[in-house]
């Protein structure tokens, strides 16, 4: 028995993974999207993989800037991921406060952490490309108590579960 698009999705939606916005600055001009689609392939030298459908404009965006910023949500950030992923009522950096590092890729300045990299290979697999990146700056929150995964098609946070403080005895 074959497994179908339809099912796939559905199984799919129960494997919980962090919400991202992938972002990307340069001749192509900035673009970005929602993603969950990202993994991270070996710290030597630091490289991440994120998966982009082929008819998303951002792909060929990512493509031509030959950068892409992975910048991880918190809870407090569902509002911009549904911005990034077409829904909502504002758009695309319109909300957020927005820097550069090292790639000129935006990154959002409260990020739980926000990964900077170069495109280093693009490889077509059905419908996708699997862009591998090249970290080559990254920025971390002083706030990373929190992230939002993505689970059963709902936004979902989730905080660390901080070990107790022992006083004095």
């Amino acid at each position: 028995m074959d497994v179908t698009a339809a099912s796939f999705r559905e199984g799919m939606s129960c494997l919980g993974a962090a919400v991202s916005l992938i972002t990307s600055g340069g001749p192509e001009g900035r673009h970005g999207m929602t993603a969950s689609a990202v993994c991270s392939i070996t710290d030597s030298p630091p490289t991440l993989l994120v998966c982009v459908n082929q008819k998303n404009r951002s792909h060929d965006v990512f493509n031509g800037n030959g950068n892409l910023c992975v910048n991880v949500l918190a809870g407090r950030h569902v509002a911009l991921a549904d911005a990034f992923a077409g829904r909502g009522d504002t758009g695309r950096f319109e909300a957020g406060s927005w820097t550069t590092l090292q790639t000129g890729a935006p990154v959002l300045a409260d990020a739980v952490v926000a990964f900077d990299c170069r495109i280093m290979e693009r490889r077509a697999i059905g419908s996708h490309s699997v862009f591998y990146a090249r970290v080559v700056a990254l920025l971390k929150s002083a706030q990373a108590a929190e992230t939002l995964i993505w689970f059963e098609r709902r936004y979902h946070p989730l905080k660390a579960t901080l070990p107790e403080q022992s006083g004095p005895a």
